[in-house]
């Protein structure tokens, strides 16, 4: 009896299977997310409708300016080769949006042929028109490192209303459009020019709701002292806390991100260490670019849920007959107390709700008797789709990540530091003397002989708690000094003989001077004794 219910209840609850997360996410938004952004207009507010380019293609970075702080120079140094349509200058030479790509023959892909592949992300960019489409191209290359990730390059950032209307497109909107699609944006910044202009300021805030892919970099930092570099910083980091309202500290990555000879070379390592951190993130682009694209289109489904909340709360409260003019500016004057309605009766984050005041200026064209009513089916079944089957394919990502471990972003740049005397931290710490014929420890070693035979050594030998006495005066943590102990004991015999005193005390002198211990002990730093006998 009722059968139909037993069944219904069941297909409800069994999540959709799927054959990797990209087809996953793509049918799941078809059938699931398109219908209720369809039914409430959500594309008339806020994004296009998402295509299948947009699950299937590749990472994406961003890079954003004032002109002249060096992104077209900083994805020439990514690639380490020239790409079609270039041009690098201290006036604001790139004047375009250039999509950097892959592609077995260099060419360029200009702005309206571009806007109809349907193998390329970017269809939906059509709606800015020509003056947009004019100022947008592909460049595509074969490049190693445009294998795994695609690069945006943008117009340099000017000051001044008159650049802001003569661009003929809203620029603002433009980028808020990448934004949303890509895995990482890059805000530049030169250290000798800190200024943010009122055009870059309405940038940065139009990338609210993206923080997390948001990276700053303090570009051609080599050009001024140590000192002027602090207050630099200092000045950046508060500038950047007036605009991007968040409580936590955007990441900025120091250096100069070019192949030229440093000016002022004294914060090398600095510049090395971040630039390695920088290169890190991006290769892990590749590897994350499913959970990314998970994580986006939940965001996606909670703003078309609250979309609806706002859409079918106006629709209810237009009269049927008369005065419905003057009932619309009141809804649109009052809509705060809408938000705040909304918010209380559905239980909904104030993060959720859109921008007041860029909802106030689209609600204006728009009839809202033509506007649809709450569906309840509609909102269940996103409901379903985020608690039922974003959480099976959150273990579909975690699977796909665990079959392609390796996946990272290589060639270029990317290769330059990787293997070699010239990778980062290469013959420093731990590996000091690598290429040494001989042992390293040796040249301290009849300072660390004289303390080893203050501690009354038995047999040749110290026991720990001798040792330990000796260690201590380090005053490191005893879970650091308990490793220094695992790797200084070679044997594994419990004891420490001269060599491997000599060892321990090298080791806590690696820490003492900011280096992290190595997990295993490397090859080079075995003492001469102990080679012949280690497995």
């Amino acid at each position: 009896m009722f059968s139909w219910v037993s069944k219904d209840a069941k297909r409800k609850k069994e999540p959709e299977l799927f054959q990797t997360v990209s087809d996953g996410l793509r049918k799941l938004y078809r059938t699931k997310l398109l219908p209720l952004e369809e039914t409430y207009r959500f594309h008339e507010f806020h994004s296009p409708a998402l295509e299948d380019a947009d699950f299937d293609n590749k990472p994406m970075v961003l890079l954003v300016g004032q002109y002249s702080t060096g992104k077209t120079t900083f994805i020439r140094h990514l690639m380490e080769q020239d790409f079609p349509g270039m041009r690098i200058g201290p006036e604001p030479t790139t004047d375009s949006f250039i999509a950097v790509m892959h592609g077995d023959q260099e060419g360029i892909i200009p702005g309206n042929a571009l806007v109809v592949d349907p193998k390329k992300p970017f269809r939906k960019l059509n709606a800015f028109g020509n003056a947009f489409l004019n100022r947008f191209m592909c460049a595509q290359i074969p490049n190693p490192v445009l294998e795994s990730i695609s690069i945006i390059d943008t117009p340099g950032i000017l000051s001044g209303e008159k650049q802001r209307i003569s661009r003929g497109y809203d620029f603002a909107a433009v980028l808020e459009w990448f934004a949303e699609r890509v895995d990482r944006i890059i805000l530049l910044f030169d250290a000798h020019k800190l200024d943010i202009s009122d055009e870059f300021s309405e940038v940065i805030k139009g990338l609210k709701n993206h923080e997390d892919k948001i990276r700053v970099v303090l570009n051609k930092a080599d050009q001024i002292e140590t000192q002027q570099l602090m207050r630099v910083y200092g000045a950046l980091m508060w500038s950047l806390g007036k605009i991007i309202n968040t409580p936590e500290v955007v990441r900025v990555y120091i250096g100069s991100f070019w192949s030229h000879p440093l000016l002022i070379p004294d914060n090398r390592k600095l510049f090395e260490a971040e630039e390695q951190d920088l290169f890190k993130d991006i290769q892990g682009l590749p590897r994350n670019a499913a959970l990314r694209k998970l994580n986006d289109l939940i965001k996606r489904a909670r703003l078309a849920k609250v979309h609806a909340h706002i859409i079918s709360s106006l629709k209810k409260e237009m009269p049927n007959v008369f005065g419905k003019d003057n009932k619309k500016k009141e809804l649109i004057n009052n809509l705060q107390e809408i938000y705040h309605k909304i918010e209380k009766e559905q239980q909904i984050s104030p993060g959720d709700f859109p921008n007041i005041k860029k909802m106030q200026e689209l609600l204006v064209g728009q009839d809202f008797t033509k506007f649809q009513p709450l569906k309840p089916k509609l909102m269940d079944t996103v409901d379903d789709m985020l608690k039922s089957d974003i959480a099976h394919l959150m273990t579909m990502v975690r699977q796909e990540e665990a079959a392609m471990p390796s996946q990272s972003v290589k060639g270029g740049a990317f290769e330059g530091t990787m293997n070699g005397p010239f990778g980062h931290g290469y013959g420093e710490g731990a590996g000091e003397g690598i290429d040494d014929v001989e042992w390293v420890v040796a040249k301290d070693k009849p300072t660390y002989d004289e303390i080893f035979y203050t501690l009354s050594p038995v047999n040749g030998k110290v026991t720990g708690a001798s040792a330990k006495k000796e260690m201590v005066k380090s005053k490191l943590p005893n879970v650091v000094l308990g490793k220094i102990w695992k790797l200084a004991d070679v044997d594994k015999d419990g004891f420490l003989d001269d060599e491997e005193f000599a060892l321990a005390n090298h080791l806590i002198k690696v820490k003492l001077e900011g280096h992290e211990l190595p997990a295993d002990l490397p090859s080079h730093l075995v003492p001469p004794s102990k080679r012949g006998t280690l497995a």
